[in-house]
This record gives structure tokens, C-alpha cells and sequence, in this order.
């Protein structure tokens, strides 16, 4: 066994060991969904990035970058736009609005906030919660199977099912605590994968015939274009698709709960800080990763191989043995810090918003937590079968984190923004703006034609946005 595995496992092993560790801090429903809200800015901005950039950033943005060239840069402008919006727009005002109406999660917030007796907006929150981080989480256990496969030289399908395996375990005990603390270890690594590993590659290009300029060239007709070689309303698309990444930060719940949970609201400001100086480098990074990985290898490489396994492949053949192994876990950190906080978000949908306030059922603080961490084994099994699934029909990373970005930023991100910041919205447009999010995707996603004109990502959040707008009105008027 070779130092790269070697460092891997150990890695893998304390992860466990921090379940283990902080399975004794969770007494109550809130210790175990928000950490009882005693997080400081720097776990809180760690934790939000990590999870918030995935096996996404680290496997499917350098691949995309790979496959399709400079015309992905407008989703590096767009991802970056998106955090730093996400971090002024809704952070401290969701931190002081959560604690006010007494909210664990965001579908009982706005339930509280507009006192629906009908308990419409709780269940169709939590469904739409349940359905999307599925998917989401699923591309997660998918991604450690491909890391694995290169780390290991196994089959994808028990890549997958060690991944799902060790992620379930250590939420499953630690809970929100767990979660948050690997998330800052994980942060860490992701951000110096993200900024040495392409410094390293560009270090060994120096000597290198070719120029990146030429391998894009080489890599085909359309890779040196911003707008893969596309025209007019074409063109308009290719750039409106990639900056559009950036609206569903805005309205992912995973992420959202990283601002309810910090100690105070005054160091949302700093926490704000530390959080965008880790995503202008880090976003940057991954893209160029991609390109490295394309000059170095060369095109023809990666007609044979899977283009999402760019980056640990690039850091086995530019590294010492022990970075290497350190930043390919940092890739596993990755998938790990979006699965861990996706299981639990999805966890909070069930118990504490369906099973506790729509249907009303009791139990001691201690039962609560024995049902989280039961829910938390079913949904991770759910997201397991998806991933065996996905890998058995060639589907990649990057199109099912798509569609999940895609349907929680846009039943969210309108309803949460016009929430906090238009005093004139009412119960029945965040109803519609909910639904109108949901089913946008689901149906534009699905259909080849509508998909290829315009991405599901930009029009489902501008049709649920109106929608908030205009059956508020409508509420108003009556």
C-alpha cells in the first residue's frame, strides 16, 4: 500500500473518530440540527464553503472545464457572484429572523413567519427538500466511487458504497457538530488543493512544448471560445447558463443553515469576510485545474478516460506522495462536507418539520434524536440506490448536481430573498413561488428541447420569482 492510501484511510478513520467524539454533545433537537447555535465565524464560514462546493467544484468544474474549455468561465463569474451575494443578502437577516420565530429549519420559518394553519407551506417545503437533496446527495456517493476507483484501482460501484458507508456513519453520530468541525478540516483542505495544485501544474508547464492556448485549440474548434463557438441568442445562452450557477446560492438549505447556526449575528461579518476570500482563489482554482489537467495530459487522454477524475489523477502525477494523498482526500472532504450536511438538512424536513409539526407527533429530546439518526440510515440508503443507478447509466456529476441546484434554489432563493427584503409578501405567493420552483426544473429539465434553448437553472428562478411577486399582489388585492 502506497503513501497516498495510506493517508487516505488514516483520513478516513478520523473522520469516524470525530462522530465518535462529538456523539456526546447532542441532548436536543437543536444540538443535533444547528449545533446549538454556538458555531464562531470561522467554523461558520469554513463549513458553509466546504459543503457548499462539493465533489462539483473538485471533480465536475475541472472536467467541465476539460470538455467544453473557456466558455465554462462565466459559471466561475457566476458561482463567485452567487457566495458573495448569498453572504449580504440573507446570512445575518436569516440568523436574527430564525431565532425570533424560534426555527430549526427553513420550511418551519416560513411557516412561523406567516402563520399558515394549513401547514401548506411546511409539507411542500419538506417534500421538495427530501426529493432534491436525493439527487444531490446521491452525486456526492457517486463522486466517491470515482476518486476511489483512481486512488484504489476498484470498481466505481464499491468506491461508492465506502464513501456512502463512512459518510452515513459519522452524521449519523455526530450530528450538526460533527458535521460543522470536519467541515473546517475539510475547508482547509479544499482551499489548498484549489490553489497549490494548479500553481504546481503550472510550475511543470513551464517546460512543457505546448501552451494552454494550444491544447485548447487542440482539444477542438469550440474550447478557445467564450461562447463555445456560438452566436446571438445562442451565445447570449452559453453565458446566461453559467453565470446563472450563481442565483441557487440564494436558496440551498444546507447552506442556510450554516448562517442560523452561528453564535452571534454580529460575526456574520467576519465569518463573510473569511468566506469570499476562500471562494475567489478557490473557485479560480478548480477552473484552472481543468485546463492544466488538459494541457498536461493532452486531449486525446482524456477521449480514454473519465474527465472527472482530472484532478486526482493530476495530483498522483505532481505531487509528493504525502500532499497528493492529503489533497485527493481533500477531494473525498469535498463530497463528504455537501453529503453530511445534505443528509441532515433532508433529515430536519422529516422529522422536525413533517413528522413533529404537520403531524403533530411528541416525543422526549432523546427520542428525537434516535428517529434523526434512523432517518438519516433510510435517506442515505435512498441517495445510495440513486448513485448505483447514476453509475450504471453513464450519468455524470455535474448534470445531477445541476438539476438538484436547480430545484432548491429556485423553490427557496425567491421565496427567502422576497421574504427578508419586501415587506409586501404574503403566505400564498411563497406558496406559488415553492411549487412554481419545483415543478420549472423537474419539467425543464426533462424536456431535451427546452433544456437546450435555455437552462433550467436561469428559468425556474425568474418564473418563481414572479410568481412570489405577482400572487402576493394578488393576496393583497383581495
Amino acid at each position: 500500500m502506497d503513501m497516498i492510501s495510506i493517508i487516505f484511510i488514516l483520513y478516513l478513520f478520523f473522520l469516524i473518530f470525530v462522530g465518535i467524539w462529538t456523539f456526546k454533545l447532542n441532548k436536543t433537537q437543536e444540538d443535533y440540527l444547528l449545533a446549538g447555535r454556538r458555531l464562531g465565524p470561522w467554523v461558520t464560514a469554513f463549513s458553509e464553503r466546504a459543503s457548499g462546493e462539493s465533489a462539483w467544484l473538485i471533480l465536475a468544474l475541472p472536467g467541465a472545464a476539460i470538455a467544453v474549455g473557456l466558455g465554462q468561465v462565466w459559471t466561475v463569474i457566476g458561482i463567485t457572484v452567487g457566495i458573495i451575494a448569498s453572504w449580504f443578502l440573507i446570512a445575518e437577516k436569516l440568523r436574527i429572523e430564525t431565532e425570533k420565530y424560534h426555527a430549526l429549519t427553513i420550511p418551519e420559518y416560513l411557516h412561523r413567519r406567516y402563520e399558515d394553519n394549513s401547514n401548506i407551506i411546511r409539507l411542500f417545503s419538506a417534500l421538495i427538500i427530501a426529493f432534491f437533496f436525493a439527487f444531490y446527495v446521491s452525486a456526492q456517493f457517486h463522486a466517491s466511487g470515482k476518486v476511489l476507483k483512481t486512488l484504489f484501482d476498484i470498481d466505481a460501484v464499491t468506491g461508492i458504497s465506502i464513501g456512502a458507508a463512512v459518510i452515513i456513519l459519522y452524521t449519523l453520530m455526530g450530528g450538526f457538530f460533527a458535521v460543522a468541525w470536519t467541515d473546517l478540516l475539510q475547508g482547509i483542505l479544499m482551499i489548498g488543493t484549489l490553489i497549490i495544485l494548479p500553481i504546481a501544474g503550472f510550475i511543470e508547464l513551464q517546460s512543457s512544448q505546448v501552451t494552454i492556448a494550444q491544447s485548447l485549440a487542440q482539444a477542438g474548434p469550440t474550447h478557445s471560445s467564450f461562447t463555445m463557438g456560438k452566436d446571438g441568442f445562442a451565445g447570449l445562452a452559453v453565458i446566461l447558463g453559467g453565470l446563472s450557477w450563481g442565483l441557487g446560492y440564494v436558496g440551498q438549505p444546507h447552506l442556510l443553515i450554516r448562517f442560523m447556526a452561528i453564535k452571534n449575528p454580529s460575526d456574520i461579518k467576519k465569518a463573510r469576510t473569511i468566506a469570499i476570500l476562500w471562494a475567489l482563489p478557490g473557485i479560480t482554482g478548480a477552473f484552472l485545474i481543468g485546463l492544466v489537467a488538459l494541457n498536461y495530459f493532452g486531449a486525446e487522454y482524456f477521449t480514454q478516460i473519465d474527465v472527472e477524475q482530472a484532478m486526482p489523477l493530476l495530483a498522483q502525477n505532481l505531487l509528493p506522495a504525502i500532499v497528493a494523498g492529503l489533497f485527493i482526500s481533500g477531494a473525498v472532504a469535498a463530497m463528504m462536507s455537501t453529503a453530511d450536511s445534505q443528509l441532515l438538512v433532508s433529515t430536519s424536513a422529516v422529522t422536525e418539520d413533517f413528522i413533529h409539526q404537520y403531524l403533530g407527533i411528541e416525543m422526549s429530546n432523546k427520542k428525537w434524536v434516535t428517529l434523526s439518526r434512523i432517518t438519516i440510515v433510510i435517506l442515505g440508503l435512498l441517495a445510495y440506490a440513486i448513485a448505483i443507478m447514476s453509475e450504471i447509466q453513464g450519468k455524470n456529476i455535474f448534470g445531477v448536481v445541476s438539476y438538484a441546484w436547480s430545484g432548491l434554489g429556485s423553490a427557496f432563493g425567491p421565496a427567502l430573498v422576497l421574504t427578508l427584503w419586501w415587506k409586501k409578501t404574503t403566505r400564498n405567493g411563497i406558496i406559488a413561488g415553492l411549487l412554481t420552483g419545483f415543478f420549472t426544473t423537474v419539467i425543464w429539465a426533462n424536456v431535451d428541447v427546452l433544456q437546450s434553448a435555455v437552462t433550467e437553472r436561469l428559468v425556474s428562478f425568474v418564473l418563481a420569482f414572479i410568481a412570489v411577486i405577482v400572487f402576493s399582489f394578488l393576496e393583497k388585492k383581495k
